[in-house]
């Protein structure tokens, strides 16, 4: 028998999807969602934003597939435990983050807000230049994508840290885990970079409380989720000089509005959420993987703890 897989995204990289499955998974068959169609009737959905009501719209699912990282968007809660929800980890998803991660800390340790505002002004203002080995970067989120831009930027020569809820051993990497140790592993930190995933305890932690806790100047870089930052506390500290710039992949509302007061801020770099992306046919591999193993009764790879939060 057939098990359908329910695919609800963008149709251009859906077809990618579907030559995947057709090529190297015939036993499995992705439909596109209709609410109408045989795609209700499937056990497993991959998808970004999910139909309305989803167990009415899909009685028999088994396992929700997110498309991307982060699973903050997800009526996680409404769903019975029996349904598993799994976020992807794909190899082109990290290494994007891992670039995107890179050109932040090297753009801030450079000047490069700066640097862009004194060339829109027609200033020609050199600043000294700082050995690597004199920043210190620290990384909120030990994850796959933090683990993997911590070993990154250290191979520039930054002495890197990282923080996490819970304790992680990372060859090369100063580790802190826990409340307890936040305060001292902010004291240590001169860019900041922020890679958790958006939880309860997570909203708004990047706060003013937080932001007094760095070092005078120190910078920040977020790639997480817009709800981590209060985006007033952040505005106030870069006007008060308490921090000395920031480069943003996300924001509380996006589309941001034009008029938004970071877009303009001279020593804020802001881009659109494009810090990493999953690749479709990386990703469906994944899927396939996945499927393929709750169907033999195994743990699917990369299933949320519900009380983590991901």
């Amino acid at each position: 028998m057939t098990t359908l897989i329910a695919y609800k995204s963008d149709p251009v990289r859906g077809a990618v999807w579907h030559d995947i499955f057709s090529r190297e998974a015939p036993d499995l068959r992705l439909v596109d969602w209709a609410p109408e169609g045989e795609a209700a009737q499937a056990r497993f959905l991959v998808a970004w934003t999910p139909p309305e009501d989803l167990l009415r719209a899909m009685p028999g699912l088994e396992a929700l597939f997110c498309i991307g990282a982060g699973i903050d968007h997800l009526p996680v809660a409404a769903l019975p435990p029996a349904v598993t929800v799994v976020r992807m980890v794909d190899p082109d998803l990290t290494a994007s983050m891992v670039e995107y991660v890179t050109m932040a800390v090297l753009a801030l340790h450079r000047d490069l807000p700066f640097y862009r505002t004194e060339q829109a002004a027609g200033r020609w203002t050199p600043r000294a230049v700082r050995p690597a080995a004199m920043r210190r970067v620290g990384i909120m989120g030990l994850g796959v994508l933090g683990q993997a831009a911590a070993r990154a930027v250290a191979g520039f020569g930054f002495p890197v840290r990282g923080w996490s809820a819970t304790p992680k051993d990372l060859a090369g990497i100063e580790t802190f885990a826990g409340d307890a140790a936040l305060g001292d592993f902010l004291a240590g930190t001169d860019i900041l970079v922020c890679l958790l995933p958006l939880t309860s305890a997570t909203r708004g932690l990047l706060d003013r409380r937080l932001f007094d806790r760095l070092p005078d100047g120190a910078s920040l870089v977020n790639a997480g989720r817009g709800g981590h930052v209060v985006e007033a506390d952040l505005l106030a500290a870069l006007d008060g000089g308490r921090l000395g710039g920031a480069i943003l992949d996300v924001l509380a509302a996006e589309p941001a509005p034009a008029d938004h007061p970071l877009l303009s801020h001279p020593r804020v770099m802001v881009t659109p959420h494009v810090a990493s992306a999953t690749q479709p046919a990386g990703a469906a591999r994944q899927v396939i993987q996945g499927v393929r193993a709750h169907l033999r009764g195994e743990p699917i790879p990369h299933a949320i703890d519900r009380g983590q939060g991901y």
